[in-house]
């Protein structure tokens, strides 16, 4: 549930009972703004990020911040329910024939395909002439389509409460949405200096105002980087679907369920339309059914929204950080978080050291978060990893 503060004279509204001082600085920032729109909205996975904290819902009257909406612009979730059941997964079909494949037909971490792939699983619907970042980008974003990407990203195989198999997938936008959102980012900069703009420069917080060109760019460019966002997770589910039904005779897949986390939308609010930055939060509309996916190695959930107003229609979009990368290397243990999964008897993608910076002790714990959002979403499926990939 909710707790309200006061922060220069605008209500911020926040489901956790703990913010670090680094994000709740950067929510300190965001409450100057003068397009803030009634109040800032803050969701239990909260920590900070580059300008404005990861976790958090900023409504604005006629401004987009690219900042806002940050760099790997439409990353987000999509899963999948097959008929299958966990327990007549074979681990030598598991290991040698799922997961292998697998990373047989989907680039992890930085890599790209060799060759572009087919147009046809590009976004359709733009005019790509008009995109000036995406169409420069365009040939590279060819071979980025289908691809896991790094950091935090994943691909997991999953079991539900009656033990069928789900897959879900985690990922983004990749260089194309960083290409974007960093060349918006530095012309807000340019021009909110030219325009001697009351928004100081070190918030990172440099906005496109309303009826501006420069405005209807970006927003056309993020539109295009949300879609291809879906497209690459769309691409990765149909890969992994073949390597299943190669695997496992017989199975079959429900709809996929999608939904991103960074983007910026025009909604009505209060009577009032306007402009709805989401950077690490989930549209938790009445009905609409969403992703909340855990750390490696802990659940993750399929949630319907309850349309709660005052987080603007919002909920967390996972775990949340609890120390930063370079922390969890120094301060966790390779031994123990190993053993948490292979306790579990999850087939895992923690290697060395490195990889303690998306260990499970790096995040919040996933059943916190989501007690503390049940007046946000509530929950339909509980799904438990029997193996992850992660870039």
């Amino acid at each position: 549930m909710e707790k309200v503060e006061i922060i220069n004279n605008r209500p911020v509204k926040i489901w956790t009972d703990k913010v670090e001082e680094s994000a709740m600085s950067q929510i300190k920032n965001l409450t100057t703004l003068p397009f803030l729109f009634h109040h800032l909205a803050i969701m239990p996975d909260v920590h900070a990020g580059m300008g404005m904290p990861i976790g958090g819902v900023l409504a604005c009257v006629d401004a987009v911040i690219p900042n806002a909406v940050g760099v790997d612009i439409g990353c987000g979730m999509c899963a999948v329910k097959t008929n299958w059941r966990t327990e007549d997964i074979s681990p030598d079909v598991l290991r040698k024939k799922i997961m292998r494949g697998i990373r047989e037909r989907i680039p992890l971490g930085m890599a790209h395909h060799k060759q572009g792939q087919d147009e046809g699983y590009m976004p359709q619907g733009h005019d790509i002439d008009k995109l000036h970042v995406v169409s420069l980008q365009y040939i590279a974003a060819r071979r980025q389509v289908g691809t896991l990407g790094g950091g935090n990203h994943f691909i997991e195989l999953q079991r539900d409460e009656e033990g069928v198999l789900w897959i879900m997938i985690h990922s983004g936008s990749r260089n194309l949405g960083k290409q974007v959102g960093d060349y918006y980012n530095k012309l807000a900069i340019m021009l909110n200096e030219r325009w001697h703009s009351c928004v100081p420069t070190d918030l990172r917080l440099a906005f496109l105002p309303l009826r501006t060109q420069e405005f209807s760019s970006y927003w056309a460019e993020m539109q295009y980087c949300v879609d291809f966002a879906l497209c690459n997770r769309r691409l990765m589910m149909e890969r992994i679907q073949e390597v299943l039904t190669d695997a496992l005779p017989g199975i079959a897949f429900e709809p996929m369920i999608n939904i991103a986390h960074n983007y910026a939308a025009w909604e009505n609010h209060f009577g009032k339309d306007v402009i709805v930055h989401r950077k690490g939060a989930t549209l938790a509309q009445k009905g609409i059914v969403g992703i909340i996916p855990g750390s490696q190695g802990t659940a993750s959930y399929i949630v319907e929204g309850l349309g709660n107003l005052d987080s603007f229609n919002s909920c967390s979009h996972g775990a949340g950080r609890l120390m930063s990368r370079t922390a969890a290397v120094n301060t966790l243990s390779l031994e123990d978080e190993v053993k948490r999964l292979e306790d579990q008897g999850i087939v895992h993608a923690i290697r060395s050291k490195r990889d303690l910076e998306e260990a499970a002790g790096a995040y919040k714990d996933i059943e916190d978060v989501i007690a503390f959002e049940s007046d946000l979403v509530k929950v339909k499926t509980r799904l438990t990893p029997i193996a992850v990939i992660k870039g």
